[in-house]
């Protein structure tokens, strides 16, 4: 890092803080058997989860208005449990499931690295998820943060410079000190783009032990570490 000190560390947060996947299939899986609804939850997981940048790149590119993604994830789970044949699902039951991405639960090197990095540093997700969903996720999974940088404060998604830039005009601070933290390289070389600084974290299992990605540096990141432990500790933290 020659030396430069961030600020802010704002992070990725879905797969990169949180595990999406494992937390999606737990809870469904038990809803289901609970309510006695037969189906392919973790297929039904992996496809929410692939209709999730279409569903963004439709509202960046101006073919659909600014939506939250509390929105567009309901709009693609619609769509998929009529593709998927799933019976039996209220509109109760389907709100329940919505807000499942409200409930997502930490890797378990998360907390105890954020903790140690808050003691030090502005932190905050700087996330596509709205500031509703993303503030409910920290109750829900006890993540510190200071401040909360949802897309809807930007009415931008990433990789727009609206969000990486916006963090650093609502702090009052210059982009060179802010710190991008993710597992997702493209998301890194984006901020990078914008002037902030860098900081990669393996999650090699964010899509499940049989696809294997997110598992090494892709540039030369101003921080590589092993979790958010190792980056706490490379950080001085």
């Amino acid at each position: 890092m020659a030396g430069k000190t961030p600020v802010a560390i704002v992070f990725d947060t879905f797969g990169s803080v949180v595990d999406w996947r494992g937390s999606l299939i737990a809870e469904l899986t038990a809803f289901g058997k609970q309510r006695g609804i037969a189906a392919d939850w973790t297929a039904l997981v992996d496809a929410w989860r692939a209709a999730y940048h279409p569903s963004m790149d439709r509202v960046r590119k101006g073919e659909a208005p600014w939506t939250k993604l509390d929105d567009l994830h309901r709009a693609s789970l619609d769509q998929l449990v009529a593709k998927f044949g799933i019976q039996g699902l209220s509109e109760a039951d389907l709100v329940h499931i919505n807000l499942g991405w409200h409930r997502l639960n930490p890797w378990p090197d998360s907390v105890p690295g954020l903790t140690r990095l808050k003691r030090r540093y502005i932190i905050g997700p700087l996330s596509n998820g709205n500031v509703a969903l993303l503030t409910k996720m920290a109750k829900h999974a006890g993540l510190p943060w200071d401040m909360v940088f949802g897309s809807d404060l930007f009415g931008h998604y990433k990789p727009d410079p609206e969000t990486y830039l916006g963090v650093a005009k609502l702090l009052d601070v210059e982009p060179g000190q802010v710190m991008m933290a993710a597992a997702h390289n493209g998301d890194l070389a984006n901020a990078r783009r914008c002037g902030l600084m860098t900081a990669f974290f393996p999650r090699p299992n964010e899509y499940g032990p049989h696809r294997k990605r997110n598992d090494a540096a892709e540039q030369d990141w101003d921080v590589v570490a092993r979790d958010i432990e190792d980056l706490a500790t490379q950080l001085g933290a």
